[in-house]
């Protein structure tokens, strides 16, 4: 299928492992010029060498964008090095080890910044040029928890200001979505459900403890298997092509059966 986006600048935030490294392999497998932000400058420049580096038109840039004013500076540094992006994937999310329910409201903050605002920033620097270009795509990685909501999952953990944060994101992008979508900009939000990262938390888990890992699949996945990066990077880029402008604010689960 020719999903026709070749030749198009991708921005992937969180671009140095799991879902973003592997939705960068798939935007260059099918012609995009890609640029990765992390922390992590050793790995995202070992990813970019893979794609072919800056010959191909690929780059990177190791930044921390929970920092204050990072993200801002950022991207504002990155049009100017690379031009205007075409479509941005939102892969930056996490509980920040904060699953008190009742965590005071600055820790609420930074879990919301860390999976929503950081993403809005980012946003309203980048829109106003795909309005200009009638066409754009922004794909947020979001979670299965920001549908069902984060149950006590004891004792698989859970984090009810990550489900809240991820809630919040997914109404941002059914309203940003139909705000755009005279704009021939697709926004979207892809759900996924437990997948395996290396150095993520399923994978510390299935390592320190398989038991653990094999009751939360029996439990919680229909399935009963991890999800892979792949998997979710396979919808990323279908979600970026000429076939999904008719899917405006799309809230798109892969989550295995998740109950």
């Amino acid at each position: 299928m020719d999903l026709g986006i070749a030749g198009k600048l991708v921005l992937v935030t969180g671009g140095s492992n799991g879902i973003g490294a592997a939705a960068a392999r798939a935007f260059a497998n099918e012609g995009c010029r890609v640029v990765c932000v992390a922390r992590r400058k050793d790995r995202l420049e070992q990813i970019i060498t893979e794609l072919g580096g800056g010959q191909a038109g690929h780059g990177c840039m190791a930044v921390d964008l929970s920092a204050p004013n990072e993200a801002t500076t950022a991207i504002q540094n990155l049009v100017n090095q690379f031009g205007n992006f075409d479509i941005v994937l939102h892969n930056l999310g996490g509980a920040l080890g904060i699953k008190e329910p009742l965590a005071d409201v600055g820790q609420w903050q930074r879990v919301w910044n860390f999976n929503a605002g950081i993403s809005i920033t980012i946003n309203n620097l980048l829109i106003p040029f795909m309005k200009q270009n009638g066409w754009g795509r922004v794909i947020h990685i979001s979670s299965i928890s920001g549908k069902i909501g984060e149950p006590r999952l004891s004792p698989f953990g859970g984090s009810l200001p990550y489900a809240a944060a991820k809630a919040y994101l997914n109404a941002y992008v059914r309203g940003l979505g139909r705000e755009l979508a005279e704009h021939n900009i697709v926004v979207c939000a892809l759900m996924p459900a437990a997948v395996l990262s290396e150095g993520k938390y399923w994978d510390k888990v299935s390592q320190q403890d398989p038991q653990l890992a094999r009751s939360f699949l029996e439990s919680h996945h229909s399935i009963r298997r991890f999800g892979k990066p792949e998997e979710v990077a396979a919808f990323a880029t279908f979600m970026a092509s000429q076939h999904a402008s008719f899917a405006c604010g799309a809230l798109i689960p892969i989550d295995g059966g998740r109950v």
